[in-house]
């Protein structure tokens, strides 16, 4: 009988490469490059610009979504973000900073076990699941490639940079566009939650699409120019916007919700709906589905 992580993984895959350059919602034309545009100057207009960084650095004050020059420590960093607040996840970087010298001690992580790596990280939330899964990536990149090292996915395509992070348990389409986004600076749309709900609440995205549905739809639909922009101040926008934040009501003041009329998507994400879907993450982000 085959392994059923191996099963997993082979689902994951499957289920990538089935969409990968391509929506799965072919006959679905939003949104337009023209409305991308437009959504992206109404979200610089209201929250101010986001533009890519010169170069990647490595934050000491906060875990961030991919923000290391080292793809080993940004896929780390997006696992501790996973399923929690940017607040949260910054606590559990900062207590790996303290139990092991900094966060990306991968010798001692490693030698230290999970019993430890999970009371390290327990402030950031789901503590075992994402200790299990960080042990797990590192026992398999130290024996595949001698080092605990994943730079060698600057020199790879963005397809097979994918392909061999969804090989790792625990790690989804989302965890992966955002280190393919923010790591290796490359023109990858990722789809959280946020950017879910708000995709939904424009019409860009058929009503019962999921999140990998929605990433693989979006990816080729939005102008790779806007994709950086664009993902940061949707998430943005999802977080502030008292209109747009799960589970409240168009009030017809949100200026963004104004330039897409609610008519064209019949998706209004109720916040119980929204608690689901935040607590099964860490398991969508491993079944891919």
């Amino acid at each position: 009988m085959k392994d059923p992580t191996i099963l997993l993984k082979d689902r994951k895959l499957k289920a990538y490469s089935a969409t990968a350059g391509q929506s799965p919602f072919p006959d679905f034309v939003h949104p337009t490059p023209a409305e991308a545009k437009e959504a992206h100057r109404i979200l610089r207009k209201l929250h101010g610009a986001r533009n890519r960084p010169k170069e990647v650095v490595a934050s000491a004050d906060r875990a961030g979504c991919g923000d290391s020059p080292s793809v080993l420590d940004a896929l780390v960093r997006t696992i501790l973000s996973q399923n929690t607040s940017d607040t949260n996840s910054t606590r559990a970087k900062r207590s790996m900073d303290s139990v092991y010298g900094r966060s990306d001690k991968w010798e001692a992580i490693a030698e230290g076990g999970q019993e430890k790596l999970e009371e390290a990280i327990r402030c950031g939330g789901l503590s075992k699941t994402k200790s299990k899964v960080i042990l797990s990536i590192l026992e398999q990149v130290k024996e595949k490639y001698g080092e605990y090292s994943l730079d060698h996915m600057f020199k790879l395509s963005n397809e097979d940079a994918m392909q061999e992070m969804l090989g790792f348990q625990g790690v989804g389409p989302k965890t992966a566009s955002c280190v393919l986004l923010f790591c290796l600076r490359r023109e990858s749309f990722a789809v959280d939650t946020h950017v879910h709900r708000i995709a939904g609440l424009l019409g860009w995205r058929p009503p019962k699409a999921s999140r990998d549905e929605t990433h693989a739809h979006l990816d080729v639909r939005i102008p790779d120019e806007d994709k950086y922009g664009l993902h940061i101040l949707m998430v943005s926008h999802g977080k502030k916007c008292d209109e747009c934040k799960a589970g409240r009501k168009n009030l017809g003041k949100c200026e963004l919700r104004k330039a897409f009329p609610k008519s064209k998507a019949k998706d209004n994400v109720s916040e119980k709906k929204e608690k689901k879907e935040k607590s099964e993450d860490v398991k969508l982000e491993d079944d891919s589905s």
